[in-house]
């Protein structure tokens, strides 16, 4: 199955990122969704509060959910009260998780991870974020994996990184 994911600069902010190679203007998260919807099986899509009136009625007609990724430690920026210190992840399932009644593992909507540091790229995500999102959709480790906005390369690496220990853990059942 095809996996799409997708952390674009967020509406509104593409200027912090001129100097990168794949600069491109604002993203046109209409067509992006369109896109997420036709090319994939399951994606994830990465926005900032302050953009969701923009971004739900885009997303609306789909059969995403949405989910937030709370900041355990954020950036806090003087003269901004109350800090933001989460954003939504909205994102389509590929396939259902295996139903787990026991209680040993049940999967949230959500994930508490502190911000990136020193990474030399704004928006860089955590590892940790990226790999929660892959199980939120049900991402298996043989599927096709397509980082739609490369960026610093931390959503590649962390899927290299996903990828043997969903394997493992396959493997250990």
């Amino acid at each position: 199955m095809k996996l799409g994911y997708a952390d674009p600069p967020y509406p509104g902010l593409a200027h912090l990122y001129k100097d990168h190679p794949d600069y491109a203007g604002e993203v046109d998260h209409a067509e992006l969704i369109k896109r997420l919807e036709t090319e994939f099986d399951g994606w994830v899509l990465h926005t900032s509060s302050v953009a969701i009136s923009i971004i739900a009625p885009l997303v609306a007609p789909t059969e995403a959910r949405w989910g937030a990724w709370v900041k355990s430690f954020a950036a806090f920026k003087k003269g901004v009260r109350p800090a933001y210190a989460w954003e939504p992840i909205i994102f389509k399932p590929m396939r259902r998780m295996a139903e787990n009644y026991s209680g040993s593992f049940v999967q949230r909507d959500w994930i508490e991870a502190p911000m990136t540091m020193r990474r030399g790229f704004t928006g860089a995500k955590p590892t940790d974020v990226c790999h929660w999102a892959f199980e939120v959709v049900g991402a298996e480790p043989g599927d096709e994996f397509h980082d739609l906005y490369p960026g610093s390369g931390a959503v590649s690496r962390a899927w290299e990184s996903w990828r043997p220990q969903l394997a493992m853990f396959a493997r250990s059942q």
